[in-house]
């Protein structure tokens, strides 16, 4: 399993943890799950990709971040 870190806004995290507690999963698992049928959702020929993965399409490109670097981040960040 992965980690990954994700900067939210502290009221969107509540409402999160709230819609996570009533229907007894984790924030985690929601946030899998959306990203899971994200990465399954393929446009039909002729029909637009859902908005949400049309802004995602491309965000990482031209990203520089080596492993190394994310690497000693997380080490500074939870010493």
């Amino acid at each position: 399993m992965g980690k990954l870190t994700l900067s939210v806004d502290k009221e969107v995290v509540a409402r999160a943890k709230r819609y996570a507690a009533r229907r007894r999963t984790s924030v985690s698992r929601l946030v899998e799950q959306y990203l899971h049928l994200l990465a399954q959702a393929r446009a039909k020929p002729g029909e637009q990709a859902p908005p949400v993965l049309a802004r995602l399409r491309g965000a990482l490109k031209g990203a520089r971040g080596r492993v190394a670097d994310y690497q000693r981040y997380l080490e500074r960040k939870y010493r």
